[in-house]
Formats: structure tokens, sequence, C-alpha cells
């Protein structure tokens, strides 16, 4: 006799993650927590570019497909705990994430590794753990641009929105015979010099160097046509 096998559960996806009104409204409460402290944009665009940049690295170091959409779902869900404060956030939006994937059915299997990514996102504290983990946080630091500025008063701008508002392009590239992987930015300098960007973002682009390793590459930065290694 057959013994009966219980029904395999649907696996939860980056479309549902993004569909869940709970979701949905804490990324908005924790873009207008931010917006009200003078942070440049932490909401659904941001968290929709960085999923999109991890996935493009993640498929770039041909890891299996449900993985990369676990590594999207990371992405997606890591700045939550802005929501409560930006103090420790990747900490209360790893918390924040468990229940939630919890609640919609996610094995501990997969929400195991999607917390460690969130937790470890940030270069104060964080580290990168995994190819996962490594791959959110090149994506998160490589998302600048101007169109994060939530500030409406450019006579009101400080160093982030300078500097952000200054770059008009940005993308990440890979390169697989090289094993490079290049943040490529074109900054107006009319708004913010080279040097401002690394007065703010030097400790993040020394993260994204770290990360690049864990998968084994190294990581650049080129503004305006210039390689900096």
């Amino acid at each position: 006799m057959i013994e009966p096998t219980e029904p395999t559960a649907p696996r939860l996806t980056l479309k549902e993650i993004k569909a869940n009104p709970k979701i949905m409204t804490m990324i908005d409460g924790a873009n207008e927590l931010l917006n009200s402290m003078g942070y440049t944009e932490h909401g659904h665009r941001h968290v929709g570019i960085v999923s999109g940049i991890t996935k493009h690295i993640m498929e770039k170091l041909g890891m299996p497909e449900r993985e990369i959409e676990l590594a999207q779902i990371a992405a997606y869900l890591h700045d939550i705990g802005n929501v409560i404060n930006r103090h420790d956030h990747p900490i209360s939006g790893a918390g924040l994430a468990f229940t939630l994937l919890n609640e919609m059915g996610m094995p501990m299997e997969e929400i195991a590794p999607i917390l460690g990514a969130i937790g470890n996102h940030e270069e104060l504290a964080g580290t990168p753990i995994s190819v996962m983990s490594a791959a959110v946080i090149v994506a998160d630091k490589s998302d600048v641009h101007r169109s994060r500025v939530q500030n409406p008063m450019m006579e009101t701008f400080d160093i982030h929105d300078r500097v952000n508002y200054a770059v008009t392009k940005s993308r990440v590239e890979m390169d697989e015979e090289t094993k490079t992987i290049q943040l490529v930015l074109e900054i107006d300098t009319h708004f913010a010099s080279v040097m401002e960007y690394f007065e703010i973002f030097l400790s993040r682009m020394v993260m994204c160097r770290k990360a690049s390793k864990l998968f084994g590459y190294n990581f650049s930065l080129v503004t305006n046509g210039t390689s900096l290694e």
C-alpha cells in the first residue's frame, strides 16, 4: 500500500511579495519616515531597482533559479526596518521579514538566508555572509541617482542630495572572463565633485569590494570614464 504524501506547498514568489498589502504599507512607511528625516528615497523605486540588480548579479554568477528569486525577495525587503527607525534597521528589518514571510507560508530553510542577507546589508555593522548577501550589498550600494532625491528645494540640498542629484546615469556591469564587476557612474560635476562622492560613499565602496570578493570578482568604480580600482 502506497502511503499518501503531503502536497507540496507552492513556493512564495517575488510577485506575491510585491502584492502583499502589509509589505507595501511598510515600504511606504519606511520611505515616509526617512523622507521626514531628510534622507534620499528608500521606497518602492529603490527596493525595485535593488531587486533587479540583485537578479542581474545572481544570473551572471549562474546561481540556481530559486536562489535568484530568494535573493530578489531579500533585496525587496532589505529596507523595511526603516519603518521603525533608521538606527539598526537591518536587524529590525530581518525581524519584520521573518514575521511576514512566515505568515505567508515560506519554509524556514528559505527564510533563514533571506534574514541573513537583510541583517548584513549595511556597512556599519554588516558583512557579506553568502552569495545572496553579497549580491544584495552590491546592488543596494549601487543605487545612486538623481531620481532618489526627495528634497524639492535645490538650494537646501545637503551633500547626500547633491551627490545623488549629480549622478545622471548609474549601472552595474559584470565581465565573466576577467571576473570584474563595475559600478559605472556619470556625474554632473556642476552639482557635486567626484571627491564629494567619495566623502560619503567610500565605506560603501569598500563593502562592495569585500562583497565582490566573496563571489570571486574584483570590484571597481568607473566615474565619467575613469576607472578607480
